[in-house]
Order: structure tokens, then C-alpha cells, then sequence
């Protein structure tokens, strides 16, 4: 983006950007704990997910203030306006990435130490690592003025959604092979779900990045094809 005359003025954008930085770092940290947590029963990281909630809500009342002022004050225009829209759009899927991690920590303890079958384990990991990866990755691409790496990331999404189609059906087996599984891999399916909805919330920081950059909106991605919910009516 372009200096302006009044130095204050960059200054202010450049405020609303490390926020966003800032959140995006504690959404990346906070999917990775949470689904640690949840894999290592571990109550006391789990916690800590919930409490770092606190702290992204924080930063996006800060961030909304910010852009609200700025807007009063500068009355941006063309790129800048887009910059302080976009980045309170960003600012508010960022803050969901945070409630969805935390929703993933609070089952930690209702799970508990059940005997979670251990390809189950790999396949709710391999799912949150390549999750994880987008969370990092967004604003990353946002912050280093990268719209064609941010077109390419919001497309990957479609890989996540196999990745979740794959763990519900694996869910299911395990439910209906013994009705003792029933309540753990109720609350790892709820857990997998929060997963697939961060990477929607991904997709939308990728949008909202890349109109920021170019003035352009991408393409309308195709509806989704909802395969869990053609699984469960075939029960």
C-alpha cells in the first residue's frame, strides 16, 4: 500500500495490520493446542485454549475500535477503505477460528482417557495438521502481499472437507461396531466438525485478503457437496 501525506494515517493502517497479524498468530497456536489437547487428554492445555478466548476477543474489540476511528477520522478511500473493511471482515472469522478451538477444548475433558482407536487418533491429527497449516498460513500470505498464493490456499480447503467426509465415516464404523463408543466419538465428531468449520473461516480470510490486494473478488466457489449428510441419510 501506497505512503500517505500524513504520516499518522499509515500509522493507523499499520496498526489495524498487526492486529491482524497478532490474531492470526493466536488462532494458529490455539487450533494447535486445542487439538493437542484433545489427542493427549490434556485438561491443563485445554484450559488454556479457553483462556486465550479471552484474549482474541480483546484484539478484535480492539481492532473494531481502530478501524471504526480511522474511518471517522481519515475517511479512507479505494484501497485504504478496502484495507480497514477488510480487515475488520478478517478480524471477525479470526475471532470464530478462537471460539471453534475453544468448542474443541471444552470436550477435551468429556472425552476423557476412552480408548480412542489409535488410526481414529492419526486420522483426526492428519486432519487438524493440514488445518492448522491454513490458520498459519493466511494472514501470512495477506502480510507478505501474496493474492496468487492466497487464491491457491482458499482452493486447498476442498482437501480438508475430503479429510472430514473421511473422518465422520470412520466415526460412524466405530459407533455402530460397539454402542460403547457411542459418547466419546459423539464428542470427536462434534471436535472434527469444528476442524472442517475453521477451514471455511480460512477460506473467508482468503477472500476478504485478496479483494483487499487486488480490488478484485475471486470467483464464487461451487456449493459444497455436504457428503456427511448424505452419509447419515443412508442410514
Amino acid at each position: 500500500m501506497g505512503e500517505h501525506t500524513v504520516t499518522s494515517f499509515d500509522e493507523d493502517l499499520e496498526q489495524i495490520d498487526r492486529l491482524i497479524r497478532d490474531m492470526g498468530d493466536l488462532a494458529g497456536a490455539m487450533t494447535h493446542d486445542a487439538t493437542r489437547a484433545l489427542l493427549k487428554s490434556d485438561n491443563a492445555l485445554a484450559q488454556r485454549v479457553i483462556s486465550d478466548d479471552t484474549i482474541m476477543d480483546a484484539k478484535q474489540r480492539d481492532l473494531d475500535e481502530k478501524a471504526i476511528t480511522l474511518i471517522g477520522k481519515r475517511q479512507p478511500m479505494a484501497q485504504d477503505l478496502r484495507a480497514v473493511v477488510g480487515g475488520i471482515r478478517m478480524a471477525s472469522d479470526l475471532e470464530r477460528i478462537g471460539d471453534l478451538a475453544k468448542n474443541i477444548a471444552k470436550r477435551v475433558g468429556a472425552v476423557g482417557d476412552s480408548a480412542t482407536p489409535r488410526s481414529l487418533t492419526h486420522s483426526i491429527d492428519a486432519m487438524a495438521q493440514m488445518v492448522i497449516v491454513q490458520v498459519n498460513s493466511v494472514v501470512e500470505r495477506y502480510v507478505e502481499r501474496q493474492p496468487d498464493a492466497l487464491t491457491k490456499l482458499r482452493d486447498e480447503d476442498e482437501k480438508i472437507d475430503i479429510h472430514y467426509t473421511s473422518v465422520f465415516r470412520e466415526l460412524l464404523t466405530y459407533m455402530m461396531e460397539d454402542p460403547r463408543n457411542i459418547t466419546a466419538c459423539t464428542h470427536l465428531l462434534f471436535c472434527a466438525k469444528n476442524l472442517e468449520r475453521i477451514g471455511d473461516h480460512v477460506t473467508n480470510i482468503a477472500e476478504n485478503a485478496y479483494y483487499v490486494l487486488t480490488g478484485e473478488q475471486l470467483p464464487v466457489q461451487r456449493p459444497k457437496l455436504d457428503e456427511t449428510q448424505m452419509t447419515m441419510s443412508a442410514q
